[in-house]
């Protein structure tokens, strides 16, 4: 439903940039930074041949990924310089030792819960008892759906879920989802891509790593468990939609009633499952996701002993649950989802785990005091002021678009009227009242928060839409686009140096936050959010025409994207990226009519022997400045709709015209695309 980037930057940039460009006196400019860190530029590398090698050549060469990272980069950084922060506002609130019910008091409690390793080693398995003891003592399948259910609310993976939204086709009030899922490791693909070495050699490692976890929980004949379990994971797999399809928003969207849904698994009591799952009489239609998935479940489970069943619901009890249990729990957890999937060779501090879990748990409240601290109002109106004028530049650009139609244009320029910005932090903060926590019981805090937050969705069903809501805390370093609610939210934490220079000029800004908030707003009219209208409900509001010609210069970048290989024998996925890759393409775009908008026909200053176009698109390559473990870049190609960084600064440039002028990209460079073969969408 939500759409993801790292995208947050956007905003302060461009209100930035729009007082700047409107208010200050033309010398305030010259006077400005370049914003472009020099310093990282391999002069052996050229500009015309691979960009972002050129511009982040020398910090690619000596920077070292972090121990406790599979990544490290520019937006990583910013994440590890706010931890510190949250820190110390949780530590504080420790020691203020507020009031019992308060939500210091809650957060402090939370994160003591966590530090206490001498607690957690010697209660072991202790509070994960009755949990297992449930399972356990299941007498036969009937009791499946009621299970499925309960783990569910304690933030156990199980085979489907059940949860509540809006409806995609009614966007004014919420409806019942039911979707695929309950395996253990990232994709499909890695149970299904056996002839692929490295996939089967985590299969295996993960079978092993099943095993472990199981015996640390004293189970009998672990091994022949384990091995059943991921037979069992691998006939999930198989029956279960790729990411591309499930991309798909139409043929996700599949309406019946309860009699209908029960046709598609005849031996399963879903109106029982439904009952549990606490929507029960108030759903008077599903929306089934996946329809050939929920019959196929309904093969697998019956085709499966019961032993097994049980098996694989003690794993996922145990899987989830390992990060707060006693060390031995803990260090394997990490080998295989840390070290085995990532490459990462070292957890991370314990406190940076705790803050971790706070954040899960009670993050607006959290947040709440992160934004009075570091977040002061001001920012966020010059904020609002650099949304505004990005979404004029679209305006103007949809009246522009040769590729367009009249009568889509008008539909376009309808939606764009109604996109609905949020900066910073919410309007209305999350209430924690009725989420207990207590300072000395770890794992039931976290069974509490899950259960908070599960009710909390289930119980809109049948409430007025929250246009309030946040899916993002304020602390968090990203941004989204809501389709349904048509809105763009940028929390607070993004809006920061590296990514917004209050002293640098508006070049590199414009090129960094301003195409992100493009990026951001371009969601809309991506190959997903172009089904949806201003309203929120997905309806086709193309002409055949259009429709065909954008799908003509969206399926060049799908090939485009395709040919990236970030590892040998490993490319990138150009259809299940697609919609970040026209979100990056569309970004650039209009931010690069932004910046110009904003010289008011002067000519920009050159800083640092860089042109105004230069320092714009420098600024634009620096964001995506990070680096990779090979496990956790196979790991995001199999998983990931965004691009590797590099891919997304390379394969976005390639595609601007203005780029091979700033630049002098010429017929024989590497970076070189013929003007007929480059997607210029915006």
């Amino acid at each position: 439903m939500k759409r993801y980037l790292l995208s947050t930057l956007t905003l302060s940039l461009l209100a930035a940039f729009a007082n700047a460009a409107d208010n200050a006196p033309a010398s305030t400019a010259t006077a400005a930074k370049s914003g472009i860190e020099t310093q990282y530029i391999d002069p052996t590398v050229r500009a015309q041949d691979d960009f972002f090698e050129y511009l982040n050549g020398k910090w690619l060469k000596t920077a070292e990924i972090p121990a406790d990272k599979s990544s490290w980069g520019t937006f990583m950084k910013l994440r590890d310089d706010t931890t510190p922060q949250l820190r110390a506002i949780i530590e504080a609130d420790q020691q203020a030792k507020a009031k019992p019910g308060t939500d210091a008091r809650k957060i402090g409690d939370l994160y003591a819960s966590f530090m206490d390793e001498n607690k957690l080693e010697a209660l072991g398995t202790k509070p994960l008892a009755g949990e297992l003891q449930r399972i356990r003592t299941l007498k036969d399948k009937k009791g499946v759906p009621a299970l499925v259910a309960h783990l569910a609310k304690i933030g156990v993976a199980t085979p489907y879920g059940i949860g509540v939204a809006q409806d995609a086709k009614a966007s004014t009030r919420y409806a019942t989802y039911i979707r695929q899922g309950g395996l253990g490791m990232p994709d499909r693909d890695y149970y299904l891509k056996l002839d692929d070495k490295r996939m089967a050699g985590i299969r295996a490692k993960y079978e092993t790593h099943v095993a472990t976890i199981l015996g640390l929980a004293g189970e009998k004949d672990a091994a022949a468990k384990a091995k059943a379990i991921v037979a069992f994971e691998t006939r999930l797999a198989e029956v279960q939609w790729n990411r591309v399809e499930l991309r798909d928003p139409n043929k996700g969207y599949n309406k019946m009633s309860v009699a209908e849904l029960s046709t598609l698994a005849p031996d399963y009591d879903w109106k029982s499952a439904l009952a549990a799952a606490g929507v029960g009489n108030k759903a008077d239609y599903v929306i089934v996701g996946q329809p050939s998935y929920v019959t196929g479940f309904n093969k697998v489970l019956n085709d499966t002993d019961l032993e097994t069943v049980k098996a694989y619901f003690q794993w996922q009890l145990l899987r989830e649950y390992s990060p707060y249990l006693s060390k031995g729990f803990v260090d394997a957890n990490f080998d295989f989802y840390g070290t085995m999937l990532t490459g990462v060779t070292e957890n991370r501090p314990r406190w940076k785990r705790a803050v971790s879990t706070v954040e899960g748990a009670l993050g607006e409240a959290l947040g709440r005091e992160y934004v009075a601290k570091y977040f002061p109002p001001e920012r966020k109106a010059r904020m609002d002021a650099l949304v505004k004028n990005v979404l004029a530049a679209y305006k103007e650009s949809i009246d522009g678009l040769d590729w367009m139609g009249a009568a889509t244009k008008k539909e376009a320029q309808a939606k764009l009227a109604t996109f609905n910005p949020k900066i910073g932090y919410p309007n209305k903060w999350r209430d924690y009242t009725k989420l207990a926590v207590k300072p000395d019981d770890l794992a039931g805090n976290v069974m509490r928060a899950s259960t908070f937050a599960y009710n909390r969705n289930i119980n809109k069903l049948g409430t007025p839409i929250d246009r309030e809501e946040w899916g993002m805390t304020p602390q968090t370093i990203n941004a989204y686009y809501n389709s349904r609610l048509n809105e763009i939210v940028f929390p607070a934490a993004i809006l920061q140096p590296p990514f917004f220079n209050a002293e640098a000029d508006d070049a590199v800004n414009y090129g960094a936050i301003g195409a992100v908030i493009g990026h951001e707003i371009g969601h809309g009219f991506d190959d997903k959010g172009s089904q949806s209208d201003g309203e929120g409900n997905l309806r086709n509001w193309w002409t055949k025409e259009d429709e065909a010609r954008f799908k003509a210069k969206t399926d060049m970048l799908v090939k485009q994207y395709d040919a990236f290989e970030p590892v040998p024998g490993y490319h990138v996925n150009g259809a299940l990226t697609l919609g970040e890759n026209i979100g990056d393409n569309s970004g650039l775009a209009i931010a690069y009519k932004a910046y110009k908008i904003s010289l008011h026909g002067q000519p920009a200053p050159v800083i640092d022997g860089l042109t105004g176009d230069q320092r714009f698109f420098m600024g634009f390559g620096q964001v995506w400045r990070s680096k990779m473990r090979d496990e956790a870049a196979i790991n995001q190609v199999k998983t990931d709709p965004h691009s590797p960084g590099q891919f997304r600064a390379n394969g976005t440039l390639r595609n601007q015209a203005a780029f091979y002028e700033a630049f002098g990209i010429k017929e024989g460079d590497k970076m070189y695309l013929k003007p007929e073969d480059r997607v210029t969408i915006w």
